[in-house]
């Protein structure tokens, strides 16, 4: 396998992402359940995220001079606009995640259009200007969703799972300047420790994981990226990864990382646009394409 070389000479790219999810998800969760529309302390959970976790991190994100990458559903900037103002404020990267956190899968062309759009507008009338990366909610969109994008300017998603370094997405048959940049379930807060009220699924497992597990899971995930100069993208929860136990493990993480002089850390947008020009200029010398797959 040909090795990515990556900006400066580094070694690898890491990106620190959080799906700034409000209580979106534990809303759409609690209507699948008789009654639940009037549940309180399920929505509380999410609430955590903006209402606490999100300037916890911010912080610590400071601390180590770390850009991150938050995707917003619209609702939830609507909901908490000052605190997605501020992390735009803090030179963050605001990137879409639906409007209600809804699944793309299943939706009709028309539904897809009207929220994509729709939160475009909320992200351009808080910040100033539209998310240029997306990532999709709960997990999957619809055949049509890369070209509903591509056609309305986005740069890049990160929703993928089919690869540890970016590539270009095939639409319509051909390789097209709309980049993937994939990250992996092994590498999701959520999946890790995401204690709800809801039936643990399989029946039996632990809720929440060791939080030093968790923390050996990331760190051999980032190894093995370094070693084969890959891509490695954190997919994180601010009202997960954001409590005061949880954050130390946030924090182990920017610190190995970031002491690393060979380790490009950067948002979604640079992975995307560095990857863009350079995958551009090595098919020119190569005298062909790059390996694309969806």
């Amino acid at each position: 396998m040909k090795k990515t070389v990556w900006p400066n000479g580094c070694r690898c790219a890491a990106m620190f992402t959080f799906d700034l999810d409000g209580d979106t998800t534990w809303e759409n969760g609690a209507r699948a359940i008789p009654g639940g529309e009037d549940y309180i302390r399920s929505r509380s959970v999410g609430n955590y995220g903006p209402k606490r976790a999100a300037d916890m991190i911010l912080d610590m994100l400071d601390r180590y001079g770390v850009k991150g990458t938050f995707y917003v559903p619209g609702l939830t900037a609507e909901r908490w606009p000052e605190v997605v103002k501020r992390i735009a404020g803090a030179g963050h990267e605001i990137g879409h995640h639906g409007y209600a956190h809804e699944r793309f899968a299943g939706k009709t062309v028309e539904e897809q259009i009207e929220i994509i759009e729709k939160s475009q507008q909320i992200y351009e009338d808080l910040i100033g200007r539209k998310a240029a990366g997306f990532r999709t909610p709960s997990g999957d969109w619809s055949p049509e969703t890369p070209k509903l994008l591509w056609e309305r300017g986005f740069s890049y998603s990160s929703s993928m799972r089919g690869d540890d370094r970016p590539y270009r997405t095939v639409i319509d048959g051909r390789e097209t300047d709309f980049i993937e940049i994939p990250t992996k379930w092994e590498l999701d807060d959520y999946v890790e420790m995401a204690y709800n009220m809801y039936t643990p699924t399989p029946k039996g497992q632990d809720r929440i994981a060791c939080y030093r597990s968790v923390l050996d899971n990331f760190v051999r995930e980032f190894e093995g990226c370094y070693r084969y100069g890959l891509c490695i993208a954190f997919m994180m929860h601010p009202q997960v990864i954001g409590t005061p136990g949880r954050i130390l493990i946030l924090e182990e993480l920017l610190k190995k990382i970031t002491a690393m002089e060979d380790v490009w850390v950067a948002t979604g947008q640079e992975v995307a646009d560095w990857y863009r020009e350079t995958a551009a200029k090595e098919e020119e010398q190569e005298g062909k394409p790059c390996i694309c797959r969806q």
